[in-house]
This record gives structure tokens, sequence and C-alpha cells, in this order.
């Protein structure tokens, strides 16, 4: 199963309601009483850790690699990883950890920190991140401030993974484009020179998955914001927001994209060499190239203004669990430390790593090179509580009911984006900010 499904997965599991999705905080665990200061080593009992996360599909190998590679260098610190689906993992983790059955250690996704922190699943790493000197020149400036929340560290990064273009390099060839469009003018110079060349919708735009992802981006590189800084409005229907999903919508009325492309559709048909270019995710790199695809990849073109591009990351956070044994705590922090600091095996994945270091190791000559090379255009959702949920039952609405012509862009984003404030200031009263 590829990762793009498993992220649509969680999306669509996530729209259950955004209210109940952080509804109901636990009960905090009482700490142990022998809880210690980090100093950024293990040297305590042999102890095993319950690590959780979502890595079900290719990148599954990459994260079982790197757990053998730690325990052999720990033998004291046994992993047991759960594995499951994203969805599924945000759905159980509250109630286990309300339970004690919680993991010691997780990694999510970084738009779930937020609600994981007011359920009362996760516990500050700063620590950590001052026991082994981490900051943000370590990492893009992004990613580290990503991990923040109300104030304290919660999450130390592993990945970025945002959207990427990729382009048939013999379509293009055959086209007579020599460089990888970068702005809006460019762009459309391909577009025309591929449809010159006989390749009839060179553009296949999405109707769902990931369509609002693009959306999203499109606001970024217009200088737009999804959200209000208080978390309590969702500000994706401005201007800006308006004039990138009918652009959007412009790719299929111009002809250079079929109308209402069903999930999964634009990404077969680049695969099977049908069409010349796909924006999707860097997690199909992978997929590409076991295909025999003659492809590149290319940083999004700034067709709405500035460089900027969807992107997530996936975060090692300190389960409420770990609190329970001081051993635990300390191995917990060990594993999160080492698999920060060891990601180069997980460059195999696909993903881009978080930490500049690593990023200079593997990065150079790699198809995701292009991307990591732009890693400060990055954007990255606001820890909202609830954000995942509220984005299923909203902005990916309004974005598939404009792409599928039901209704006009400025239309039913204003009609979504009054959905998402009842949901965001019900959150906002519950939680504060």
């Amino acid at each position: 199963m590829m990762v793009r499904r498993r992220l649509r997965l969680f999306a669509t599991t996530a729209v259950l309601g955004a209210t109940v999705v952080v509804a109901g905080c636990g009960a905090p665990q009482a700490p142990a009483s022998d809880l210690r200061d980090f100093t950024g080593g293990y040297d305590g009992p042999p102890v095993t850790l319950d690590f959780w996360n979502g890595f079900t599909g290719g990148d599954g190998p990459y994260i079982r690699q790197m757990i053998e590679d730690f325990e052999k260098e720990n033998p004291d610190i046994d992993i047991r990883a759960t594995t499951q689906e994203w969805g599924d993992l945000y759905q159980k983790l509250p109630a286990a950890s309300f339970a004690g059955a919680g993991p010691d250690v997780a990694v999510i996704h970084v738009e779930q920190i937020g609600t994981m922190v007011v359920r009362n699943v996760i516990e500050p790493l700063d620590d950590l991140a001052s026991a082994l000197d981490l900051d943000a020149e370590d990492f893009s400036e992004q990613v580290w401030k990503a991990g923040e929340y109300d104030g304290a560290r919660y999450g130390i990064p592993l990945d970025v993974h945002s959207l990427a273009m990729y382009y048939n390099t013999e379509h293009f060839e055959k086209a007579g484009i020599t460089e990888p469009p970068t702005d809006a003018a460019s762009f459309q110079d391909a577009l025309e020179r591929l449809q010159d060349a006989g390749y009839e919708t060179p553009f296949w735009m999405p109707s769902l998955w990931p369509a609002h992802l693009i959306d999203l981006s499109l606001l970024w590189q217009a200088g737009g914001e999804p959200y209000s800084e208080d978390g309590g409005e969702a500000t994706w229907n401005s201007e800006e927001g308006v004039a990138g999903l009918e652009w959007m919508r412009s790719m299929v009325d111009d002809g250079y994209s079929p109308d209402s492309v069903a999930i999964d559709a634009q990404y077969v048909a680049f695969k099977n060499g049908e069409t010349s270019i796909t924006w999707d995710g860097i997690w199909q790199i992978n997929d590409l190239k076991d295909s025999g695809l003659p492809f590149a990849a290319a940083p999004l073109p700034a067709v709405a203004g500035e460089p900027a591009v969807w992107a997530n990351s996936h975060q090692f956070v300190l389960g409420r669990h770990a609190l329970t044994d001081a051993d635990k705590n300390d191995a917990a922090k060990v594993f999160i430390a080492w698999m920060s600091e060891n990601s180069a095996e997980w460059a195999g994945a696909g993903m881009i790593p978080a930490r500049a270091s690593v990023r200079a190791e593997t990065m150079p000559g790699s198809v995701q090179e292009p991307i990591a090379e732009e890693i400060d255009t990055l954007r990255f959702l606001p820890s909202i509580p609830g954000v995942g949920a509220i984005q299923a039952d909203t902005l990916e609405i309004a974005v598939a009911s404009a792409m599928l012509g039901n209704a006009p862009p400025g239309e039913v984003l204003d009609t979504e984006a009054a959905r998402a404030d009842a949901q965001l200031q019900a959150n906002l009263e519950r939680f504060g900010e």
C-alpha cells in the first residue's frame, strides 16, 4: 500500500468529527516519583519500550532497519513496535493513554501535536533538546518550530515530506523543454509545448486527494494563510485562496486536464506515461523508480507568486506511559535522539531527513535533492487541535466540489469556511488559545 493512500485514509477517518477528535481529555497519569533530568544517555537495567507508528507501506522496512540498528548499539533497550494505519493510530492513542496502555514513544504527523497535547497523550521534550543542544540550526526553522505547542517542545522531527512536481523526461525532451518550469509563465509555456508535441492532456488536475494540498500550496505562494493566528478562523477562502482554486479549475477548463479526475487517476496516468506532469508527494519516488518510468522531480512551480509548498513532518513524541518509570523515560529519550541522529537510512524511504547534517550526507544525487534544496519554502499547517479532522470535513469538500464543477470556487470556499469556523471556535472555547 502506498503512503499516499495511508495519508488519505487518515484524513477520511478523521472526519468522524473535529470536536470529537479533541473532546474528552483523559486524566494525566501520575509521573513516577524517581523521574530525573535527562542527561543524554542511558545506563539503567534492561527495558522494553512500546513504539507506535503508522509506517505500514514501503517505508516500513526502513523504520524496522533503523530499530534493528538501534538495538544493536543499545542492547539494554528493546523496542516493541506496533504498526497500524495512521487513522487507527490517531483514534487509539487517546483511549490507550487514558487507560495506561499507550506507547512510550510514537511517531505522529506534525499537525497532530496540538490535538495530542490537549488530550494529555504526549509530554514535552525540552529537556532532551537541551541535553543534546538541539535547536533550529540542526533543522530547517519551519520544521523545528512546527514541533512546538503552547511554548513547549513536543516533537523531534524525523523528516519532511512535501508535494513535488514529477515530469516525464522523454515527454519534455520531445517537447523541447530543457529545464523544469519554475513559475507561472514557464509552466504555461511547458503545457503549450507539450500539447504541441502531441500530449493532449499533459497535466491531470486531481479532483480529490491531493487536490486540497495543491490548493494550500497555491494559497501560501500568493501570501495567504489557511487559518488565523489564534486558530479560531479558517482563512483559506481569502482572495488568495479563491484565486488558487480558480487556477486549479482552469487547468480543466483550458483543456490541459480531463474533467472529474478520480482519486489516484492522475498518478496512475503519469506512471503509465499517459500524462506528462503530476503534482504529488515525494513518497511516490520509490514506486516511480520501480515502474521504470523515465522521470525526474522538481519543486512545485511558483505559479501563484513566491515559492511555497505544502509539507508535513513525521515527528517523534514521548508518550505519557513513559512517565510511569524513570528508566523507560530516559530510554525513550535515548531512542528518540538516536533515531533523529541516525536518520540517513530513512532517506531511502523517499523522505527528506529533517537534520541538516543528514541531508548533506544523503541528498546529493537523489531524486528528492531538488526539493531538499528548497526546504525553506516548505509550509506546515499550524498545530491547531482538531485541524486534521476539520480540513477533511470542510476544505477537502470545498476543493472537490469546485474541481468537479459543482460550484464556483469562491462560493464553496465561503460555505465550507463558515462550517470550519464553527468547529474551530468550539475547540478554541474548550481548550483556549
